[in-house]
């Protein structure tokens, strides 16, 4: 749980306790022995020399070179730059090795997405990797969040479509919901429905702010996202004659014929879940 206190906040960061208590107090001393510090913070002088090297090998201190009795916190600005270089670093490697990995194909179920960062998280990735069609249902703070993406999507050549709830400029074809302020004050929060390809489908209900996950499911299923598709459509379709606008392509099942609706219906498909 992220804190805003500066011993929170190091464990946040993946500091031990000990660790985070002793940089914290170095700061406020300016520097220190081994044996002062470990008073100082109650834990067994063992411990304090021991979490020490341990934040010498982070880049969190730094230690008197003549006799390396006294101990010096590295200054905040400085620590941070250094922890977030090394975490692209790693990121970075991991990546690397993670993408060599040959997944396999799994599946097709229902999943649960535990919070919002996931939601919006797999949301992106939904739209990163759409090739054909992506429809959308999203209120104003996560089509805000979303929006670019959408874009991006669209100038690849990607046919997208969808429901806002909010009067904002965009290139997407978008229609507002005519029954948008009653449904923004009555939903119990910030609604996400994507439908990405007939092979994908996403819906999360967020809290009002945004910040919390109040149900939230992505499944691969050719089955169920191809029904997400028919419905989210036929939305996006009366929309669109009780407002005027005129969409750029047919985004019924039928009409824009995604992929997912070709590998559900191939005599060959092991999906029809």
């Amino acid at each position: 749980m992220t804190t805003t206190t500066p011993v929170g906040a190091l464990l946040d960061l993946g500091f031990t306790e000990t660790e985070a208590l002793i940089y914290c107090e170095l700061v406020r001393m300016g520097s220190g022995t081994g044996y002062r510090l470990a008073k100082a913070v109650g834990k067994a002088s063992a411990n304090t020399y021991a979490a020490l090297e341990s934040l010498s090998a982070k880049g969190a201190v730094l230690v008197d070179d003549v006799d390396g009795r006294a101990w010096r916190a590295v200054p905040a600005r400085e620590l941070m730059a250094t922890l977030q270089s090394r975490f692209a670093q790693r990121s970075r490697a991991a990546l690397d090795g993670l993408e060599a990995l040959k997944p396999g194909a799994g599946e097709p179920r229902l999943y649960a997405l535990k919070d919002a960062d996931q939601v919006l998280g797999r949301a992106r990735a939904m739209i990163e990797a759409a090739t054909d069609v992506l429809l959308f249902d999203l209120f104003p703070l996560p089509f805000a969040e979303l929006e670019p993406e959408l874009r991006k999507a669209q100038a690849r050549g990607v046919r997208v479509a969808g429901q806002i709830y909010d009067a904002v400029e965009t290139p997407l074809a978008s229609i507002r919901q005519p029954t948008a302020p009653a449904q923004l004050a009555n939903w119990p929060g910030q609604q996400i429905t994507l439908v990405c390809d007939g092979q994908e489908h996403l819906t999360a209900l967020l809290s009002h702010d945004g910040a919390q996950r109040l149900h939230g499911v992505w499944t691969d299923s050719a089955y169920l996202a191809c029904l997400q598709h028919s419905g989210l459509a036929a939305e996006i379709v009366l929309g669109a004659r009780a407002t005027g606008f005129d969409l750029p392509f047919d985004p019924s099942l039928f009409g824009s014929r995604p992929p997912g609706l070709a590998s559900l219906t191939s005599p060959l498909s092991g999906d029809h879940r």
